[in-house]
């Protein structure tokens, strides 16, 4: 399976084992970078395959390294594929969100979409993989407010626009603590009723949906033993919007990552459930269910001999939730 913007060296089968960790230039080869796979099996640790970023890889260099270790070479996606749009959102739980009235005119919404140098809780741990945390820097906004077109959605319904900047109903600036906001509603019975329930303290976060702006656009800390951490430094601002309940993240690059290297196709994976909800799956899709219901056998206990259920001992915690989404996906597949 092709993966974005690096390219792959298996050295390993990843069926062998029960989770993988990944260290960023864990080796080094003529002063560049390659990260490792390692692949974990009843508590033991083997480098499983190599990574090498395309930024200072060249595919023939990369082939030839892997070449070298007698491992399977397999080039990065191209990049027209590899570029696809991922809009990422987050949600902030803040104390500032506020209906104002000034000088007798309809009252605005003011508050923050974001804040600055806050560190997120962990994001996007999947299959046994650490996730990562974030945080966004100052200016990180500053390009996509003076070029973008932003609206402001309620919920990121854009059934239920608020505000937009080139309307002049939504105003974005950088200020001291974050990303402010101040919206101009319409006077229709969803914006008034939005307002209500932000004054009686019903609504308190607020969310932005975005896109990171380039290979200079995020940067990655990483420290042995700890969750990376990520910082926004440039990013492409879709929305700001006020949440009845925050996002969860979980359609990051970190978790397309994570599950690419546990052998499954997300995007095949999304797209036969998307078609399976409308009642079109193909032979194809089905294909695709069954063969992520095999991979995830592969993080469970084994089954009880003659029973078909799983082991003896009663499943809690990720195994339980993994047992539930394997069954869910097998009933997917079988109708």
């Amino acid at each position: 399976m092709p993966y974005p913007n690096e390219h792959s060296c298996r050295l390993e089968n990843p069926d062998k084992y029960d989770k993988f960790n990944r260290k960023n230039c864990g080796q080094k080869h003529d002063d560049k970078c390659i990260d490792v796979i390692y692949g974990v099996k009843e508590g033991k640790s083997e480098i499983q395959a190599l990574r090498y970023g395309t930024d200072i890889w060249t595919e023939a260099a990369a082939r030839a390294h892997c070449k070298e270790r007698e491992g399977t070479f397999e080039p990065a996606e191209k990049e027209k594929k590899a570029m696809k749009k991922v809009i990422e959102r987050r949600t902030f739980e803040l104390d500032d969100i506020e209906i104002r009235s000034e000088d007798g005119e309809k009252p605005k919404m003011k508050g923050h979409a974001a804040v600055f140098n806050k560190l997120s809780d962990e994001i996007g741990a999947f299959l046994g993989m650490p996730g990562f945390r974030e945080q966004i820097a100052p200016g990180a906004f500053a390009r996509t407010i003076k070029s973008g077109d932003i609206r402001a959605l309620f919920n990121h319904d854009p059934n239920y626009v608020l505000g937009r900047n080139k309307s002049g109903t939504l105003v974005l600036e950088e200020d001291d603590k974050g990303l402010a906001i101040e919206i101009d509603p319409p006077d229709t019975s969803y914006a008034r009723d939005l307002m209500v329930s932000i004054e009686r303290g019903d609504i308190t976060q607020m969310s932005f949906a975005f896109m990171v702006h380039g290979k200079k656009g995020e940067e990655w800390i990483n420290e042995e033993g700890k969750a990376s951490i990520r910082i926004l430094k440039d990013v492409d601002l879709f929305d700001v919007s006020p949440v009845t309940y925050p996002a969860y993240p979980q359609t990051d690059v970190k978790v397309r990552s994570v599950l690419a290297a546990a052998g499954i196709d997300y995007e095949a994976l999304v797209s036969a459930l998307e078609n399976a909800e409308m009642n079109t799956l193909t032979e194809e899709g089905t294909a695709v269910l069954n063969e992520t219901i095999e991979k995830i056998r592969g993080y469970l206990p084994a089954e009880t001999e003659g029973t078909g259920e799983q082991g003896s001992q009663e499943l809690t915690g990720d195994a339980a939730h993994l047992a539930k989404l394997r069954k869910k996906l097998e009933l997917i597949a079988e109708s």
